[in-house]
């Protein structure tokens, strides 16, 4: 683990727990309701340092790495996929989350976090208050409408879930230039303005690492395998999330489309909830005030 890292979470503590299969670090900080913060790609849960201290002061906050990311182990991928599928990822936090003392929490994620987060809806229910996806649709919405126009978006999903070790190669050949590109570029002003220069040092640190980028790469090809062939389970058996779902999503990012997040989450979840925010796809970063207007009310709900 990399230790020279710039410090974004004053007043938290670390600690490296074991998941269901990795060990995943974590931050933790505050008092009140547990919340589990997860990040997205290609980032860590420093992501979350704009409004890290804002929900500590009402909620114990836990932002942690994914399996793969940041500072979490990040194991070999196997022939299908299942170790970075998002079951296995939200196995990880429910069992971090056991072991830190927290039987039941909400979860917010983003990105890829937000998958994990959703499918921990489906599959551990019981645990979870409620869930919070930013700026994502569910991955089988993504496949299903996967025409040239939304390819030519969405392109990296297809390129990292090619077979290894191409895009591994690849990337590895400027991985920081393939890391600025993607944060830049799904941002709404196109640039690297929005994020924290100390930040930006920790998603540096950790895609300069060989099995972080294959870490991420598995990440991407089980959402084209593994985890689709779940959410298509989920979807042709009628199963939906139980617990209230927040959708937040950045009007210039890949949460909304031709239909609205409300609606295409209403196919997925019971209880849901959508607000657009005036950003691209990093909303934390590029708009800190109006996603925590949008997140706190959602959480206050378990404040007794």
């Amino acid at each position: 683990m990399q230790t020279d890292l710039p410090e974004l979470f004053p007043g938290f503590r670390a600690g490296l727990v074991e998941g269901e299969g990795a060990e995943i670090f974590c931050r933790i900080g505050g008092s009140g309701p547990p919340v589990l913060l997860l990040h997205g790609y290609p980032q860590s849960h420093a992501m979350w340092h704009p409004i890290a201290a804002r929900l500590a002061a009402e909620f114990t906050v836990v932002a942690a790495d994914l399996r793969g990311y940041g500072a979490s182990s990040a194991p070999r991928g196997d022939d299908g996929h299942v170790l970075y599928s998002k079951r296995a990822m939200g196995a990880d936090m429910v069992r971090m989350m056991e072991r830190l003392g927290f039987q039941r929490f909400a979860v917010v994620g983003h990105d890829r976090g937000g998958r994990v987060a959703y499918r921990m809806g489906f599959d551990h229910p019981d645990r979870l208050t409620r869930v919070a996806v930013l700026d994502i649709l569910p991955t089988y919405a993504y496949w299903a409408r996967m025409d040239w126009r939304y390819g030519m978006r969405m392109y990296h999903w297809m390129f990292l879930a090619q077979p290894k070790p191409m895009p591994e190669r690849l990337i590895a050949g400027d991985s920081i230039a393939y890391l600025e590109h993607t944060l830049a570029s799904w941002t709404k002003a196109k640039d690297l303005s929005a994020f924290d220069p100390r930040a930006l040092e920790h998603y540096r640190a950790f895609y300069r690492q060989e099995a972080r980028i294959h870490a991420v790469c598995e990440d991407y090809r089980a959402g084209a395998t593994v985890d689709m062939a779940q959410d298509t389970a989920d979807r042709e058996a009628g199963r939906k999330i139980k617990v209230p779902l927040l959708s937040i999503y950045g009007e210039a990012g890949f949460g909304g489309g031709e239909r609205s997040p409300a609606e295409v989450w209403g196919e997925w979840a019971q209880e849901v909830e959508a607000v657009g925010v005036d950003a691209g796809h990093f909303l934390i970063e590029e708009a800190p005030q109006a996603t925590y207007a949008a997140l706190r009310p959602f959480l206050a709900k378990d404040i007794q």
